[in-house]
This record gives structure tokens, C-alpha cells and sequence, in this order.
């Protein structure tokens, strides 16, 4: 099949039009924020600790079914809402304008095996500068995937559909390596550096208090109820990663996503920039109740374009950036998560072969562009 360059109707003047176009649309969010938003993320994270705390005490019954069942279930949300909508956007500094302490990206540390400085460096310097861009953001397929046709195709790629599980299964370790760059520094060299090895034992400091946390102090609080306890939370850790690695999935591999090679962003303007965040990302359709449990990330367009902005405005942002899409004929990749999750998985299935498909331009650019 021919890939065809979704964006070269575009002149180099629309495309810096559209830049000043969606600063606009930043601008004026910027200059709305107020108490509303601070009212909110505070709500929620008092939402999300209560839910905690009563979710740990039944589960100190969970020797019992039912108090096993609805204890796993409101641990599993607390942790999404902790991981998602709480730590993922306080950490990209959406909430340090209140200018609060106690909910700043400095000084946040989230329920996760991956310390939150690491994480916002491979996170927001790293992967929302260089999005989609293959060899300088691994983020996409956390260094264990083949993510373009373009990319040489190998027979351990036969393997990516298991990696992939496994890396859901395990998501927040898939993360805490991909934030150590552990494929790089896998020599002897490498592991020998005083940056490399401090990072290490960071990760490993963060590990062990997670594990302590969660697989040893609650189910020993538990008494008889030890091994039931133990397996819920598991279960509840289980439940997070997988939906926190599908909503990741949904927002970066579907079906008519672009990813980009390095040439392509040499000398890259403010509007190429815009550009390349919404073709390379794609957004879930749904009810609030669903953008809240992706931690507003099922608006993925909207969040690369606009990082820091607080993520309970992003549906507002979508509709204009929406309407930008239509006026600048461009696609606007979304659907259901059950339509975006197929097409996801559909696509790590099909570049665990070896195919390959033409090259396209890039957004603005003379130089080449991988289009998925």
C-alpha cells in the first residue's frame, strides 16, 4: 500500500498559522485558570486517598470473598486515579501554578517503581519534545518494539506480541527501565558509570519501598487474611498496568498515527512542532467517567499539544483544536477505546513481519517521514 503524506497540502504559512492559532487556544487557558481548577485536583486527590484508605481496610477482611472482591476493586481504581489523572499530570507541571507544595511537580512522588525525577525527565524533556520520533523517543515502543515498516525487521520481532503483553502485565517496570535508557547501558562500561549507577539504585530504593508497602506491611496487617490480601494486591497492581499500558497504546499506535524520522525535525519551527503532536497521536471517544479513568489522556491530542495545561480542561481545548483539524483538513484519529485497543494490537501484530512500506515527507519539511 502507497502511504501517502497527510499533510502536504499544507503551505509553510498555514502550517505556522496553525501554530499561532493553537498558542492562541493555550493563551487563553492559561489566563482562565483559577480556583475552579485548584478546587478540582485537590477534590481528586482527596477522592483518590479516601478510596484508598477504605479499599486497605476491607481488604484487611479479604479472607472473605466479597471483602476480597470490593477491596481489589476500589484498590485497582485508586491507583489508576493515582497513577493517571493525579501523578502523571502533576508531574508534568499542570497543577505548579497554584504554587502549592503539596501538589507540585517537584516535590510529587507517586505510587509507582519509578521515581518521579526520572520519570519526568524520559517523560517530559524526552519523549513529549521528540514525539514519535524513532531513535530519539523510545517511549513509543519502550525500546522493545518494531514501530514502522521503515525500521529493519528482525526474527526476534516474531516475539513482539508476547513482549508487549508482558510489558502491560508489568507496565510500571517497563517504565522504570526504559527511565534508566537499561539498553544502553547494559555494558560493562556503561553500568560502571557513577550517573548510571546512581539512577540504579534510586529505582531500586523505589522498588524496594513499593514492594514493602504493598507485599509485605498491609498483608502482614492483615493477619489471616495474609495470602488473600497479598493476591489482591497484586491484582490490583495487575488491573493499573494493563489499563494504564492500554490507554498509552490507544493514544500512540493506532492505525493512521504517523512516527517520524531525525531528519525530519532539523530545524523544526513552533508550528511543525504543533504539527508533528497531532499527527502523531490519537485520542479515545467516551464518557466523562472514562476520561477521568485515563486521566484525561483519552484527549492525547490535545495533551501533546498542551502538557502542562490542567488536564480537567482538556475536553473544552478538544473542541477547538478539533474544529482546527477540520479547518486545516487534516484526520483526527479517535473511536472507542475497544476500536483503538484492536487497532493497536492489530498493528504490533503486522510489524512483527517483515513488510515495509514507502517512505513520506514530513510535516513542513523536504526531509522524510515514516508513516504508519
Amino acid at each position: 500500500m502507497t502511504a501517502i503524506d497527510p499533510t502536504a497540502h499544507l503551505t509553510a504559512e498555514q502550517i505556522e498559522e496553525l501554530g499561532r492559532e493553537l498558542d492562541a487556544i493555550r493563551d487563553d487557558v492559561i489566563a482562565g485558570r483559577g480556583e475552579k481548577d485548584a478546587a478540582y485536583i485537590r477534590k481528586v486527590i482527596s477522592a483518590q486517598r479516601k478510596l484508598e484508605l477504605v479499599s486497605r481496610g476491607v481488604l484487611l477482611f479479604s479472607i472473605f470473598p466479597p471483602a476480597w472482591l470490593l477491596g481489589t476493586a476500589g484498590l485497582s481504581v485508586a491507583k489508576i486515579m493515582d497513577n493517571m489523572e493525579i501523578g502523571h499530570n502533576i508531574l508534568h507541571g499542570q497543577w505548579d501554578w497554584m504554587r502549592d507544595p503539596k501538589i507540585h511537580s517537584t516535590t510529587w512522588e507517586w505510587d509507582h517503581v519509578s521515581p518521579s525525577e526520572q520519570w519526568k525527565h524520559s517523560h517530559n524533556e524526552l519523549h513529549h519534545t521528540y514525539t514519535n520520533v524513532i531513535g530519539k523517543d523510545n517511549d513509543l515502543g519502550y525500546g522493545i518494539m518494531r514501530v514502522d515498516e521503515d525500521q529493519k525487521w528482525h526474527p526476534f520481532h516474531l516475539g513482539q506480541p508476547l513482549w508487549n503483553f508482558l510489558n502491560a502485565c508489568f507496565f510500571e517496570y517497563g517504565i522504570a527501565a526504559y527511565d534508566l535508557e537499561l539498553g544502553n547501558n547494559l555494558g560493562k562500561r556503561s553500568r560502571k558509570s557513577p550517573e548510571f549507577r546512581a539512577r540504579a539504585k534510586a529505582v531500586g530504593r523505589k522498588i524496594r519501598k513499593q514492594v514493602l508497602k504493598d507485599y509485605v506491611i498491609h498483608p502482614l496487617l492483615s493477619g489471616p487474611s495474609f495470602l488473600t490480601t497479598l493476591g489482591a494486591t497484586f491484582t490490583a497492581n495487575l488491573v493499573r498496568n494493563i489499563w494504564s499500558h492500554s490507554v498509552i497504546m490507544c493514544g500512540h499506535f493506532p492505525e493512521g498515527v504517523q512516527v517520524f524520522e531525525r531528519q525530519s525535525i532539523e530545524g523544526e519551527t513552533r508550528g511543525q512542532w504543533y504539527l508533528r503532536q497531532m499527527m502523531g497521536s490519537a485520542n479515545i471517544s467516551g464518557s466523562k467517567a472514562m476520561h477521568f479513568m485515563t486521566g484525561n489522556l483519552s484527549h492525547q491530542i490535545e495533551h501533546h499539544l498542551f502538557p502542562d495545561l490542567p488536564s480537567n480542561r482538556y475536553a473544552e481545548v478538544a473542541v477547538k483544536v478539533r474544529a482546527l483539524f477540520d479547518k486545516y483538513e487534516l484526520e483526527y484519529v479517535t473511536g472507542p477505546l475497544p476500536k483503538q485497543v484492536l487497532s493497536a494490537w492489530h498493528k504490533v501484530f503486522r510489524l512483527s513481519l517483515p513488510n515495509k512500506r514507502p517512505k513520506v515527507k514530513a510535516p513542513g519539511h523536504e526531509q522524510e517521514l515514516v508513516a504508519t
